[in-house]
Order: structure tokens, then sequence, then C-alpha cells
């Protein structure tokens, strides 16, 4: 997203160096929907500062349409970025997951695992990250909100909707990370899980997650 903001504001705001600072974060292949993501874009050394910002959004969603949105783009100050940076929220999410099971076989234990409310994980830090972060065991929890099963003639794919801590790793959450989250979808469901596809549905505000780990 930095990139398609930059390559469009960049030149109307004579500037050649900018940062982002977004409401979390996600992998490159994580979509967010619903109403998006805060951000702060932050330019330095402008030599225009006040520029046209709903030219600039417009132009930004031509050149994007399909691929970035977006809206309410307005002017900001330093103690936004500090708000952002601070900010825990809990998140909901779709995922579609692929296991080694039957959907029909593993439906029962899916209405459990709603039924059952409130699980509590405890993840160490992925094995595709742990390279470039501590290894911690951080406690997390996650609530299963809605399962379906996929198209028709994809036994073993089913979506999931789900309710997140802040700074939860839901494919891993899935998977089970080969061990290093516990329990995960996998380990509850008795069958191996993937998540082949993810997508962000909300940012909940911050007094919703604090509400929610009281």
């Amino acid at each position: 997203m930095q990139e398609l903001l930059a390559w469009v504001a960049m030149p109307r705001f004579k500037a050649r160096r900018n940062k982002f600072h977004g409401a979390g974060r996600e992998d490159m292949d994580v979509r967010m929907l619903g109403e998006g993501r805060p951000f702060v874009f932050e330019v330095l050394r402008a030599k225009v500062p006040q520029i046209d910002l709903e030219d600039l959004a417009a132009e930004v969603n031509r050149r994007n349409e399909g691929r970035l949105e977006i809206v309410g783009l307005r002017y900001s100050s330093k103690s936004r970025v500090v708000e952002l940076k601070e900010m825990l929220c809990a998140k909901e999410y779709r995922a579609l997951v692929d296991c080694d099971a039957n959907y029909a076989a593993i439906e029962a234990k899916l209405a459990e695992l709603q039924a059952s409310g409130r699980t509590t994980l405890v993840q160490k830090t992925p094995q595709r990250v742990v390279h470039r972060r501590a290894d911690l065991d951080r406690e997390r929890w996650i609530d299963l909100l809605e399962f379906l099963p996929a198209t028709e003639g994809e036994a073993g794919k089913f979506w999931i909707t789900i309710r997140s801590q802040h700074g939860t790793y839901i494919k891993e959450a899935i998977s089970g990370d080969d061990g290093r989250c516990h329990p995960s979808f996998s380990e509850l469901l008795d069958t191996a899980c993937h998540c082949v596809a993810l997508d962000v549905l909300a940012i909940l505000e911050p007094e919703v997650d604090s509400a929610a780990e009281a």
C-alpha cells in the first residue's frame, strides 16, 4: 500500500522520502476488507506541504481499482502515529482452511469448538519469522464465530470466521506450526489443517479488545 500511495503522492508533495504507519500488520497475501485499516502516511521534507487530499485519494483509487481504495484521507499529526503504534485491537478474520479430513467428518467438532467459547492458545514465534524475531511464548485467545463448507467438490475445505486477540498468528493457529502453537485447529479437529486464504474483515475498537480480555 505504501508504494501505491507514494507513487501518486510524492510528486505532488515534491518530496523523496516517506514513512507508513498502519494499525497492525499482516502478511503480503492477506487481504484487508471491511472498513479497512487506519494509517498515517508521513511525508518528509515536502516542498509542497499542502495539496488537495481528495484529489490525491481519487487518483490513487483510479490507478489501483480492484487493488486498493482510500477513504477519508485527511491531514494528521505525530500524536496519531503514536496512537496507531500503541493500539491493541482484536480483529475478525475469514480463513479458507484445507484439511486432510472430509468436512462432514469434522463438522460436529467445529460445532463443539464454537459452542465451547473462547480458546486460549500458547504460540511460539512462528518458524517463518523466528530468524528475525525473538523466540517467545505468547498467550493469545481466539473465538470461532462461524464455519461452513467451501464450494461443492472441495470435500476437505471449509471457511471459518474468527475473532482473535491482537498479535495472534492466525495461519499458525490453524496449522499448529509443527507443534509451536498449542492448541491449534489441527489439534482440536484431530486432522492436519492448512490456511489457504486469509482476509481481515474488521479491526475492532481498542476498548472491545480490552473488554474481551477483562
